[in-house]
């Protein structure tokens, strides 16, 4: 550590700094006489226009040595007005010093935190410095003159003042150094909090969507508890501190009122004794509150400060883990390297897992002892039902499915029916109000169960960084660069790889389009080790083909068992197994079983179907007898027969039911 940065070190640096000045502390001392002149005056005049104006029947007397102390006043305020500008001189320099060594630092070492230091912290060690500067000058200058006042009034007086006064200030002295340790542990770990919070605040989403809650939790409360040791720790011997206040402060009030009849027995006048209690309650307490609260409170801080701006930085990872840079920036505090934050979490890889070659394996190699989890359905849910408060109809009502491994399901329903809701209860974002879902046999939520899974959402992520580090982000260990150009290859994210520069090429999220982004989301989930793939309208901003590609790509990586929120009928044809969720009409089976048996299903495939983009063909010979213009062809949605004016779909048409032979009515 260097000499700066030793608080040592920064006494010394500190007292060389004010021997330079000390033409500025002269002064600076001359004009806080006249504080004191007006201290001085604050009890010595209103105890002689008691004792020689209003008590021996002089009202104009007493009326002058009132005029006196207000003279003092305006004197005193005339000297504070000087002071400012002395303290400035002593003040500014010091920020000049700080932002030299700050800028000297940053330009030489690169240092990304100077900014930072520039515009705030040596803001915050000058106006610290100023206030101490004030504070401690006050309190010298406020306590000589009360000492002096109370010796004109009468010696006695000083007898029951001083020494409650030493003791106080010896008592605060004793705690001055210790309260300071505590005050610097409380603000560093107060910090610490914020800084942690602050990054996972951001990404309570993310770390949910990683399975990283349990692990978060810890590390936060572990800073949570080390503030709330700090805290308490500064509490204790801040009652030191309060009680050198009452003892110096408050105690010499008690005294003069419990003393008065002895010491005015002996001579000390009524005025004086007034005086006395002017000089304790108007001067030496409101001085001595000051100085301790500055000294306990701004002090700590002013050394932390300059602690910080004389040294260089050491980064220091956060207890228990580190801090693992997020997509779009955020932090995930305290997790380990390489924990996913935004649509996953993987364990590390344990010795059963399949070889990493240039296509992901499934979790357990072929010939390999199945694990017991194995043996029990990839996704099961028993009689789950969610709603999103509790007077609020269900979302998800006493729903029942079980997904071998290796199956693809699709989800289709009407929007806002909670289809979204559904995967965030199977990824563990949101907890079922009944039922139980599970993930191999492994409880949702649960770590466990995050671990088997990854969930992409709409929105995908990317952070700043390169592709490789993108793509790499859900692996625990390094992703070799076949494997990594193969995934890319598979999921349809090689020309946009090719065209940014290859995997160690820069990525800019922001110039980066919808498509693109979810690309790259896709290619991460598919280099991830989690075999349930949660693909939550993961590909809405793509293209029809580069849809099919990525889910295609899914659908035959080795291990895994893929759900799809589909808004493509292609999506659900693709799939092994289609849920339609529509509340009372939901159902599950292949796509042409319920294209069969679910009338919603087949509304849904309706509305679905394109309809013709340039121009209609007549849904009936163009020498209809009744005269009605073409209206529909084939390609209409939700039509299999002929359209009808007033009648249902598939209705047949008989000719000349139009009775009145007239155009339609009524019909837009």
């Amino acid at each position: 550590m260097s000499d700066g940065s030793a608080p040592g070190g920064i006494h010394r640096r500190g007292l060389r700094y004010l021997r330079a000045r000390w033409r500025v502390l002269v002064r600076l001392g001359g004009w806080s006489v006249l504080e004191t002149g007006q201290t001085f005056l604050t009890g010595y005049a209103p105890a002689r226009a008691l004792d020689e104006g209003f008590l021996a029947g002089r009202p104009g007397v007493g009326l002058g040595w009132l005029g006196v102390a207000g003279i003092g006043v305006l004197v005193g305020a005339f000297g504070t007005v000087r002071v400012y500008a002395a303290v400035a001189a002593l003040v500014e320099p010091l920020r000049d010093v700080l932002v030299g060594r700050v800028v000297e630092r940053g330009v030489r070492e690169a240092d990304a935190g100077a900014l930072s230091g520039l515009t705030q912290q040596v803001e915050i060690a000058r106006d610290t410095f100023a206030g101490l500067v004030m504070v401690s000058r006050s309190f010298v200058f406020t306590a000589v003159g009360a000492v002096v006042g109370l010796a004109s009034l009468d010696p006695l007086l000083l007898l029951v003042v001083l020494p409650p006064l030493a003791a106080g200030l010896g008592l605060f002295a004793a705690t001055l150094r210790p309260l300071a340790r505590r005050q610097e542990e409380f603000l560093v770990a107060d910090e610490a909090l914020a800084d942690g919070l602050g990054r996972v605040c951001p990404g309570l989403r993310d770390i949910t969507a990683a399975g990283a809650e349990a692990r978060v939790a810890a590390d936060t409360g572990r800073l949570v508890d080390t503030e709330q040791r700090a805290a308490y720790s500064l509490a204790r011997w801040s009652v030191l501190r309060v009680a050198s206040l009452a003892l110096g402060g408050q105690l010499p009030i008690v005294l003069l009122l419990a003393c008065a009849p002895w010491l005015l027995a002996r001579g000390v006048t009524t005025g004086a004794l007034v005086g006395a209690l002017a000089y304790v309650t108007q001067s030496l307490l409101p001085a001595l509150r000051n100085l301790v609260h500055g000294l306990g409170t701004s002090g700590s801080r002013l050394v932390v400060v300059l602690r910080r701006l004389v040294r260089e930085p050491a980064a220091a990872p956060a207890e228990g883990g580190q801090a693992v840079a997020a997509p779009g920036g955020r932090v995930v505090a305290g997790a380990p390297h390489g924990t996913p934050a935004p649509h996953g979490r993987t364990d590390t890889p344990g010795p059963d897992d399949g070889p990493t070659d240039a296509k992901p394996a499934a979790r357990y190699g072929p010939g390999s002892a199945p694990h017991p989890a194995d043996r029990a359905p990839a996704l099961s849910l028993t009689a789950v039902s969610f709603a999103y408060g509790p007077a609020a109809t269900p979302v998800v009502d006493h729903l029942d499915l079980a997904l071998p491994a290796g199956a693809h399901l699709a989800v289709v329903g009407p929007s806002g029916i909670g289809k979204s809701t559904l995967t965030a209860l199977v990824a563990g974002l949101l907890q079922p109000t009944g039922g139980s879902i599970r993930l191999c046999g492994h409880p949702v939520p649960s770590p466990d169960a995050a671990a088997l899974r990854v969930l992409i959402p709409q929105e995908a992520y990317v952070h700043t960084g390169t592709l490789a580090e993108n793509l790499g982000h859900l692996r625990t260990d390094p992703v070799p660069e076949p494997e990594l150009l193969a995934a890319a290859e598979a999921v349809g994210l090689a020309p946009l790889l090719e065209a940014l520069g290859g995997p160690q090429a820069s990525v800019d999220p922001a110039a980066l389009s919808a498509g693109e982004r979810q690309l790259v989301a896709l290619t991460r989930a598919y280099l991830s080790y989690a075999p349930l793939v949660l693909l939550d309208e993961a590909t809405c901003h793509l293209d029809p083909r580069a849809e099919e590609r990525a889910e295609r790509a899914f659908a035959t990586r080795p291990g895994t068992t893929l759900v799809v929120v589909a808004h493509r009928i292609s999506s659900a044809r693709r799939a092994g197994r289609v849920l339609l969720m529509d509340g009372s009409r939901t159902a599950y089976g292949t796509h042409d079983e319920l294209v069969r048996d679910s009338p919603a299903y087949r509304e849904l495939v309706g509305g679905w179907t394109a309809v013709p983009p340039k121009r209609s063909e007549p849904a009936l010979p163009l020498g209809d007898p009744d005269r009605v213009d073409a209206v529909a062809g084939p390609g209409l949605a939700g039509d299999r027969g002929h359209v009808v004016a007033h009648g249902p779909v598939r209705q047949a048409q008989v000719p000349r039911d139009l009775r009145d032979g007239g155009p339609l009515g009524r019909e837009g």
